[in-house]
């Protein structure tokens, strides 16, 4: 005769409650692989299209995030600010920010110039980069914001050449006296002829699509070994009231 399979309530349910759980975890990280799969495809497309020669109003929102733009103006030379933690290559340093003034613009911007190594024996002591006279033609690609690293304590107020952990956007508006845009620019490796000294390498945003997909495929598999699982053991049951 064959094997009967021996039905019970309680591992049923079990069962039920584990595929399901899994079936819905994994939709939930697939639909976030596909977000950002999506944010990588408008990041690409903006990045083909032609730059920007004025800055975007704040109400365009994430709208113009990874466009190129082309300024003409002045750097805002007393306003140099520098973001602490910022390792490259695995050295310790700084991400240096300087205000910029675009001709006809009523804003000033958010330049992140680059970056530089910290001293290692004084760690106050802040790296020359010597800004461009006059006016002078700033490329780069807008970003919404300078990055984040964990706050320390309390954040220092923006003073011109403090040593920051991170940017805040409003207190630097206030401290300095200039209406800013929401928008930073980095400033791209195409004037890293200049003598400043400053790299400009930045990193790319880590959307981390694959890493979703690996999740899905996990809780996908969680439940379907949850289904197999019940029907070996139903099975096994089966065979054993048999003997």
């Amino acid at each position: 005769m064959p094997t009967r399979f021996r039905f019970r309530l309680v591992p049923f349910c079990a069962t039920l409650v584990v595929a399901a759980a899994g079936v819905a975890l994994g939709q939930w990280q697939t639909h976030r692989a596909q977000a950002k799969e999506a944010l990588q495809a408008s990041m690409q497309a903006r990045a083909t299209q032609a730059p920007l020669e004025a800055l975007p109003g704040d109400a365009s929102g994430d709208a113009n995030e990874f466009r190129h733009i082309v300024l003409r103006g002045e750097f805002i030379a007393p306003w140099t600010v520098y973001l602490e933690n910022r390792p490259h290559d695995g050295a310790v340093g700084f991400h240096v920010l300087t205000l910029f003034k675009p001709v006809g613009s009523p804003q000033a911007v958010v330049v992140a110039r680059g970056w530089a190594p910290r001293d290692a024996v004084d760690r106050t002591r802040l790296p020359q980069a010597p800004l461009p006279v006059g006016l002078t033609q700033v490329e780069g690609v807008l970003r919404r914001d300078a990055g984040h690293v964990m706050q320390l304590g309390q954040p220092d107020a923006p003073r011109p050449q403090a040593i920051l952990q991170n940017l805040d956007m409003t207190a630097l508006a206030q401290a300095s006296g200039w209406t800013l845009s929401s928008y930073v620019i980095e400033q791209g490796a195409a004037t890293a002829g200049r003598a400043d000294g400053l790299l400009r390498d930045w990193p790319a945003p880590a959307l981390g699509s694959e890493r979703h997909r690996g999740y899905a495929v996990q809780w996908y598999a969680l439940a379907g070994m949850a289904i197999i699982f019940f029907i070996v053991t139903g099975y096994r049951r089966g065979r054993n009231d048999k003997t």
